[in-house]
């Protein structure tokens, strides 16, 4: 198991998921956006940090 670096990511959908994939908006909802503009924070782990790379063009990511 990886360990935890202790820091968070703050997440936010800048574009649609409209006309997309279904993986692709799966991957939108798992990460816990459930509408545009809207801002998680996250913990930065390798799964989370996988789960942005499919997704990168709807997200913009800074870290927190």
């Amino acid at each position: 198991m990886a360990k935890e670096s202790g820091k968070t990511l703050r997440i936010t959908q800048v574009r649609s998921g409209i006309g997309l994939p279904r993986d692709q908006r799966a991957t939108v909802r798992a990460l816990g956006i459930k509408r545009m503009h809207d801002t998680v924070e996250q913990a930065d782990t390798a799964v989370i940090r996988g789960m942005i790379f499919k997704v990168k063009h709807l997200v913009k990511v800074e870290e927190v």
